[in-house]
C-alpha cells in the first residue's frame, strides 16, 4: 500500500545499533562526526538572533511564493558583498536546502529521469532524488597528492543519456572539501548547454574556505550560460540549522531563467513553507554572520592543525587535502574494513566515526571526522582512533 519511493533497505546500520547499545548501557559517546554547530560550544549572539526573529512585522501573514521582498533583498545584499549582482527576481526562498533540491527535481525531471551527482558525496542527494522517482548516477571525484580532488570530466560526459536532466555539484563538496575549479565549471557549463541540462550547485559550505587552490570558484553565481541553480542558506552560513531558511539563485540562460522562476513560484505557492519570522529577520541575521563564521573558521583551523600535528607520529594515517567545509577525511592504510573499524571504535573506546563507505568512497580505508567539535572532545576522540589503528612512524 506504500509508494515504491520507500523501497530500500531501511534496517539500521550495525554502527547505529552499536551506538544505541552503548548509550543504553550509560556509556559516554565521543561523537567525532557531530556537525550540529548548536551542540559544539560556540558563543552565539542570542539577543541579536532572538530580536531578529521577534520583530512586530512577523505577526502579519503576507504569503509570497518566492519569499518576502525584504528577505530576498537581504540575500541580494549578501551576494553584492561577494562581488556578484543578483536581481531579487532570480531568488526563491525555501525551508532549507533539502527542500530546494526537492523543488528543483520536481521542476526539471519526470519519474525515471536521471540526475548526475558527485562521488564521494553526501548520501542525502540520492534519497531526495529517489523521493521524486529519479535515478542517480555518480560521477567520480579523483584524488591525487599533487592536485587534490578533481572532477573526472570524461566520466561525467559519458554518463549523459537522453534521460539525464541535471548535473549536481557541491562546492565545497561534502565531505571531501574541494571547490569546483574554473576549468571544471567551464567544461560542465558547456556540457549542460550541449545536452540541454541544468546545473545545480550547492554552496552551503562556501563561506568556510581553508586554502582553495588558485582556480577554485568561490561562487558559481553569474559564472555560467547554461540554466543554473545555486543553493545556499543559513544552516551552515550562520550555524543555525533550526531557522530553516535556504534559497535558490537561478541564472545562466536568461530565457530559461525566467521560465524556471515562474514555475518554481507556482510550485512554492502550493507549499509556502518558509516561516514569516525568519524572513522578516533575514537582513539582520545575515548582517551579523561574521561573528559566528569567525568562531567556526577558527575552530576548523585549530582542530585541523592539532590533527595534523598528531598524525605526524603515525606511519599509516594521513589527512587528505581540504579546501573548505567542516570535515576531515583520513586515509588509513591497514587490513581492517571500514565497518569493522567503526564498530570496534564505538564498542571498545566509545568513539563514533563515519566509515568512508557512508559517503560512497571508491574503496575501503577512509574515515570522515567533523572538525566542528570542541577541541578537548576532538582531541580525545582522535587520540582513541590513533591509539587503536595507528602505527608509529619509524
Amino acid at each position: 500500500m506504500y509508494s515504491r519511493r520507500f523501497d530500500w533497505d531501511a534496517q539500521p546500520h550495525p554502527l547505529s545499533q552499536a551506538t544505541d547499545n552503548q548509550m543504553v548501557r550509560g556509556k559516554t559517546i565521543v561523537n567525532l562526526v557531530d556537525a550540529n554547530p548548536t551542540r559544539c560550544g560556540f558563543a552565539y549572539p542570542e539577543d541579536a538572533i532572538l530580536s531578529a526573529i521577534a520583530r512586530p512585522d512577523a505577526m502579519t501573514y503576507d504569503p509570497a511564493p518566492r519569499g518576502l521582498p525584504a528577505a530576498r533583498d537581504a540575500v541580494c545584499a549578501y551576494y553584492r558583498e561577494q562581488g556578484a549582482v543578483v536581481s531579487a527576481e532570480r531568488i526563491l526562498l525555501t525551508a532549507g536546502t533539502s527542500e530546494a533540491y526537492g523543488l528543483l527535481f520536481k521542476l526539471l525531471a519526470d519519474p525515471g529521469d536521471e540526475i548526475l551527482i558527485p562521488r564521494p558525496g553526501y548520501p542525502l542527494l540520492s534519497h531526495l532524488a529517489g523521493f521524486e522517482g529519479l535515478i542517480c548516477h555518480a560521477y567520480p571525484l579523483r584524488y591525487s597528492e599533487a592536485s587534490g580532488w578533481r572532477v573526472d570530466l570524461e566520466v561525467v560526459s559519458a554518463l549523459v543519456t537522453t534521460r539525464t536532466r541535471a548535473v549536481v555539484v557541491v562546492s565545497p563538496n561534502n565531505p571531501t572539501g574541494n571547490y569546483i575549479k574554473s576549468e571544471e565549471l567551464a567544461a560542465l557549463d558547456t556540457l549542460c548547454r550541449k545536452h540541454g541540462l541544468a546545473l545545480i550547485v550547492d554552496e552551503v559550505f562556501a563561506d568556510f574556505p581553508r586554502r582553495p587552490s588558485h582556480p577554485a570558484v568561490k561562487s558559481v553565481v553569474n559564472r555560467t550560460s547554461a540554466l543554473t541553480f545555486v543553493l545556499n542558506g543559513v544552516s551552515k552560513m550562520l550555524g543555525l540549522p533550526q531557522l530553516k531558511l535556504g534559497w535558490i539563485v537561478a541564472g545562466g540562460d536568461p530565457r530559461e531563467t525566467v521560465t524556471a522562476m515562474e514555475r518554481l513560484e507556482l510550485l512554492m505557492d502550493f507549499y509556502l513553507t518558509v516561516g514569516t519570522p525568519v524572513q522578516t529577520g533575514t537582513a539582520q541575521l545575515l548582517a551579523g554572520r561574521q561573528d559566528i563564521q569567525h568562531q567556526i573558521n577558527a575552530r576548523l583551523t585549530d582542530n585541523e592543525a592539532w590533527l595534523d600535528a598528531r598524525l605526524t607520529g603515525t606511519a599509516n594515517i594521513c589527512r587528505l587535502a581540504r579546501e573548505g567545509g567542516w570535515y576531515a577525511v583520513l586515509s588509513i592504510d591497514d587490513a581492517i574494513g571500514d565497518d569493522a573499524r567503526a564498530l570496534t571504535l564505538i564498542e571498545k573506546a566509545g568513539t563514533l566515526i563515519h566509515p568512508g563507505l557512508f559517503y560512497d568512497f571508491y574503496r575501503e580505508g577512509f574515515v570522515v571526522l567533523s572538525l566542528l567539535l570542541p577541541p578537548e572532545r576532538f582531541a580525545h576522540g582522535v587520540s582513541s582512533l590513533i591509539r587503536r589503528f595507528g602505527r608509529p612512524a619509524a
